[in-house]
């Protein structure tokens, strides 16, 4: 009897040590598993952010993208517009040079007949200025090029003072130079929504990459989540057989002593634990506490 009491005694304890070792080893692993929740959590809540500013930016994209669409035509009005008001004053410089001219496809012999323009002065003193600034006019050549040159000048002094002094040459100035500021401003709008358009794809772009980060992010904090769990109700299982092979040792111990002494724990005593045993061995959950008082029960 002596020795079975000894080799039961040694077994409590190593089972009561595997049991205080199971336990803590579960109340790691359910901290580990609170801050993987934690995490996942946060992290779940950080890509639902960033998927509703995915689909806003996504919505202005489009936003900016019909805005841009819409001032085009408006720009392409204005284009109208301007070739228009410069056509007009074409005409009534009687500039032979334009597309509408009925002598345009022949103007290589006709053109040199008819009289010069302001617009036909300017450009043949670009062409002489850009050849003398090249080096093609030298010697007497060059003194006749700036002769030309003056002549030219005066020319178009002379032939502005002209258009001025005509009221609706003067107004068709005027109204080519409203249609170009017109022109200037629908095609700066156009910009400005380009750019408003792609800056919002940009980020659209960046937040869409930002999410597929954070889900993989949030991916492995839910594998880390899982395993935890895994892990804590391994050894929660493996600390409740503990705490039963422990209560068997300890009521064959307190059995084999009873005989000896001819004493016997109380009846209150015996019946909670026993109370508790059942609840443990029908499946039922204990809390801490209760395990740890069968635990310590001796």
């Amino acid at each position: 009897m002596s020795e079975l009491k000894g080799l039961l005694e040694e077994k409590r304890k190593l089972v009561d040590k595997k049991a205080t070792e199971f336990r803590q080893v579960r109340d790691d692993w359910n901290n580990k598993t609170k801050e993987h929740l934690g995490t996942r959590n946060n992290l779940n809540s950080e890509v639902r952010e960033l998927i509703t500013n995915v689909r806003t930016q996504r919505d202005l994209r489009e936003q900016k993208n019909q805005e841009v669409r819409e001032k085009k035509q408006v720009r392409s009005d204005c284009n109208v517009l301007v070739r228009a008001a410069k056509d007009k004053l074409a005409l009534l410089r009687g500039d032979g040079d334009t597309p509408k001219d009925e002598g345009f496809r022949d103007r290589g012999r006709r053109g040199r007949d008819r009289p010069p323009t302001v617009h036909s002065l300017r450009r043949e003193s670009e062409r002489l200025e850009r050849e003398f600034e090249t080096g093609n006019h030298t010697g007497k050549n060059e003194k006749k090029v700036m002769k030309r040159l003056k002549e030219i000048s005066a020319l178009i002094k002379e032939m502005q003072k002209s258009e001025d002094d005509n009221v609706e040459l003067k107004q068709a100035r005027e109204e080519l130079r409203l249609a170009l500021e017109t022109q200037e401003s629908s095609h700066l709008e156009v910009t400005r929504s380009a750019e408003e358009a792609q800056q919002a794809h940009d980020l659209m772009i960046e937040w869409n990459d930002e999410v597929s980060r954070k889900r993989e992010v949030a991916e492995e904090a839910h594998r880390r989540l899982r395993r935890s769990k895994k892990e804590a109700d391994q050894a929660h299982h493996h600390y409740i057989v503990s705490i039963r092979c422990l209560h068997s040792t300890q009521n064959i111990l307190r059995a084999m002593r009873g005989i000896e002494s001819g004493t016997a724990p109380s009846k209150s005593s015996r019946e909670g634990v026993q109370d508790l045993m059942t609840k443990l061995m029908s499946g039922e959950t204990l809390s801490t506490e209760q395990l740890m008082e069968l635990q310590r029960f001796d």
